[in-house]
Parts: C-alpha cells; structure tokens; sequence
C-alpha cells in the first residue's frame, strides 16, 4: 500500500490486476506481487559531458543480453557513470537484460550511437581512452587511470574490438591470463577492468572493514 501511495503520488498509475496476468507479464510461474512498467529512456550522446574521476563504458556490439546487463550492474556497483552501446547490440531493455541488471538499470544511463558518432563523439572526449585488446602490449595494472576522466572500450563477445574503435584508443590493455583459456567472458573483464579503475575511489566503510 506504501509503494502504491507513493507511485499515486508521483504521477504513476496503479493497476490491481490477477495472478494469472502477473504470471504472463514476468514469465514467471511464481511472480513478485508487484510488477513496475517504465518507458525506455536512451541518453544522447552529446550530453555526456566527462569530468575528473568519471568513468564511462563503451560496449562495442554486445550480443548477449546476460552479458549486458551484468555489465550495467557492475557499472552501478563501481560507480561508473554510464553504458554506451556501439553498433547493433542487444536490447538493454528487454526482460532478460533488465533481469541480470538486478535493478541497475534505473540507476545507470545507457547511450547508444552509430560506429560513425561514437568516433566523432570520441574525438572530443578529455581524458583517457583504454581498450583490451590482443594486440595490447600493457598489462591493464600499470596504467595510472586516477588522474583524468576515462573511456573504457570493451569488444564483441567473439571478435573483440574492431581496427577501427582499437586505432581511436590511447592504451590498449591486456588482462594476463595463466591457464589453458584462451579469453575471459565479456562482462568478467569488464568487471576486472572497472575495479581497478576505480580502485583508488572505492573503499570500505568503518562498519564494514572488518576482519
């Protein structure tokens, strides 16, 4: 009652509606007792405006909706200011994308853009602009990231980044790897890169730093 209270309040609606239509709404057999329908928001591209200590992601073709949204949500977790999706990718709003955010997508802003913008787009960019690349020379450790805004370029699930987006780039990393796999899952080393990016920003609270 609380929640409908406060959806009234804020110019939502609130609809009582069936078990049944539950279930067909969440594809779910045993659903939440309530269920939130939001319009699809994209963020222009050029109002993106990158200050000192931000961080933003940009996500060339992403394919896999688990993989998207894992991503959006550890954007969330680390603080990072935002997703932009280059190329055709998948849907960040479709059911199983905003699943794997865990409700993520509320808190991050998601951009998208032709190849063709985004290069145009990224020629304006002020700080650092770094992708992991096979052809990257740098271990991802080395890099100071604490000192400007950052633009982090993460490829396709198969192919990595294309020529194009790599030559944009001012560093191309690489995660050093020990066992017999070849590559790690996209959002694994989205998540790797991200925390050490904002390493230095991130820190346990007193109640929390405890052995």
């Amino acid at each position: 009652e609380k929640a409908a209270a406060r959806t009234v309040a804020a110019g939502g609606t609130v609809l009582e509606v069936s078990e049944k239509v539950l279930v067909a709404i969440t594809r779910r057999d045993n659903p939440q007792m309530v269920v939130g329908v939001f319009s699809q928001k994209f963020l222009p591209l050029k109002d993106i405006r990158a200050r000192d200590g931000d961080v933003w992601v940009a996500l060339d073709r992403v394919r896999d909706p688990g993989n998207l949204g894992t991503v959006i949500r550890t954007v969330d977790a680390v603080g990072a200011k935002g997703v932009i999706l280059v190329g055709e990718t998948t849907d960040p709003f479709s059911v199983e994308t905003v699943r794997a955010t865990m409700g993520s997508i509320f808190a991050v802003p998601v951009a998208k853009a032709t190849p063709d913008a985004f290069l145009a787009w990224r020629k304006s960019f002020p700080g650092l602009v770094a992708g992991t690349h096979l052809k990257g020379a740098v271990d991802y450790r080395s890099v100071d990231f604490s000192e400007s805004p950052v633009l982090l370029m993460m490829g396709n699930e198969q192919r990595g980044l294309p020529e194009s987006l790599a030559e944009s780039c001012d560093r191309l990393l690489r995660i050093p790897q020990a066992g017999r796999a070849d590559s790690l899952n996209l959002a694994v080393a989205t998540g790797i890169m991200l925390f050490e990016i904002r390493r230095g920003a991130l820190k346990l609270a007193p109640e929390d730093a405890r052995p």
